[in-house]
């Protein structure tokens, strides 16, 4: 079994080396010394190829609200696929879900599908462009978005390029000089300088993206004051403000912006309003998703693709949702603060200087005891950044699937499921504790 070297992981590994860059086709799925191969998934628990069953507390990064081949969405999948996956014509599944969506949410009058949140984040951008007729886009510093090069701007910035102020910094290599210029990066959570450097470039910026509890930025959540800031001063200058819930959206029926009491122009959609396949939207107000109506000539903002708004990932994603009671939202926040309580109280048992960040269904360990606040405060040293690996690495030798990112339980996960967890991870606290 993993990670020896003669387990079936090995020589799948071996195999896609042969064929894919550095043998893996998403970065996230990358194991050392190679990645762990699944065979098969049933509610909250994957079996590898080796036959180890491990409970899932990733979830495909938060998408997969109901865990794994959930007996309903299965059923309704398996019954649209005999009537066909996808057409150049428009089927009633889509109409069901955007109804489902506009329904739930007061802001959403109007939904735009998609496949990908990086896809939905893009379009919104455009969108916001649009709109204003102006070149800027407005982004948290150390916020991930998705793969967009404007996204991406700052996404891991350090202590050696993030500046005082903080710079525009390209993610990958090639970023054209006018995307860098065109991306204006405001510190996270902090509202007295982000106002100040909005308000300096507002007649030019198009839109403010926030992700109200970013991943990135430790799964620290954005204070409501500073989520009050962007909405005002985006009222003074004109500028939209996005909402990226491709995460987060999994926090209540309204998603985040139902928390915060916020009402964003534009949001951006995915993971779980997909039911476990590649489904995104951007939603908003009529006026707003107004530059996606063709109906005058072409729109200001033209938007397609092969696959949006197919029958299958349309009915999958309405399943999902309709299993989304206030009910089902309650339960799920209650086993998120239970493993979070769990998970301060077993380091607190193991002596371990960590500490445990999230909201609702989401949680994050982190390495360090030092007071968290910004994106700043949550980067890791590298002493930091080896134990979070470490630990990710023994909780997985354990049985339990996690990223150093933060980790989303799912519907089927059990109280039991949760407490198992902890007590292995209070076993990994110990080990850390000792080694530092």
């Amino acid at each position: 079994m993993w990670p020896d070297s003669d387990s079936a992981s090995a020589k799948l590994y071996a195999r896609a080396e042969q064929v894919e860059p550095g043998g893996i086709n998403r970065l996230q799925t990358w194991q050392e010394p190679f990645p762990v191969y699944a065979a098969s998934g049933a509610g909250a628990y994957v079996t590898d190829v080796d036959g180890v069953r491990r409970l899932d507390l990733a979830n495909n990064f938060a998408s997969l609200m109901h865990g794994h081949a959930h007996p309903a969405i299965t059923a309704a999948v398996t019954e649209q696929i005999a009537r066909g996956s996808c057409f150049i014509l428009p089927t009633e599944s889509e109409i069901f879900l955007a109804e489902l969506l506009c329904a739930r949410v007061e802001g959403f009058e109007r939904v735009r599908f998609c496949n990908t949140g990086t896809e939905a984040v893009m379009i919104a951008l455009k969108a916001a462009r649009a709109r204003t007729g102006r070149p800027k886009i407005a982004k948290l510093e150390g916020a991930y978005h998705g793969m967009y090069d404007f996204a991406e701007i700052s996404l891991d910035s350090g202590p050696e390029t993030w500046g005082n102020v903080p710079r525009s910094v390209p993610y990958t290599q090639g970023v054209p000089k006018g995307v860098i210029e065109d991306t204006v990066v405001i510190p996270y959570n902090d509202t007295d300088a982000a106002a100040r450097i909005l308000r300096g470039q507002g007649p030019e910026i198009a839109g403010i993206l926030i992700d109200p509890v970013s991943l990135s930025c430790g799964m620290i959540p954005l204070e409501q004051n500073f989520i009050d800031m962007v909405q005002a001063v985006a009222a003074e200058t004109g500028a939209l403000v996005i909402f990226d819930e491709v995460v987060t959206f999994r926090l209540g029926p309204q998603g985040a912006q139902g928390l915060y009491g916020a009402k964003p122009d534009l949001t951006t959609l995915g993971k779980i309003v997909g039911g476990g396949f590649p489904v995104a939207a951007i939603a908003g107000h009529a006026e707003a998703m107004g530059v996606f109506d063709h109906r005058a000539g072409k729109p200001l903002n033209p938007s397609s693709g092969t696959f949006t708004a197919n029958p299958v990932g349309m009915t999958a994603g309405r399943i999902a949702l309709e299993l989304m009671t206030e009910a089902e939202y309650a339960r799920m926040d209650a086993l998120g603060e239970r493993a979070r309580a769990g998970l301060r109280a077993a380091m607190d048992e193991a002596g371990y200087p960590g500490q445990v960040a999230g909201l609702g269904s989401m949680f994050r360990i982190h390495t360090s005891a030092r007071p968290m606040k910004t994106y700043r405060d949550t980067f890791p040293t590298p002493a930091e950044a080896e134990a979070t690996t470490k630990l990710q690495r023994d909780l997985l030798l354990a049985g339990f699937i996690t990223t150093t990112k933060g980790c989303f339980i799912s519907t089927p996960t059990t109280e039991a499921d949760i407490d198992a967890f902890v007590e292995a991870a209070k076993g990994c606290f110990a080990k850390l504790a000792t080694a530092a």
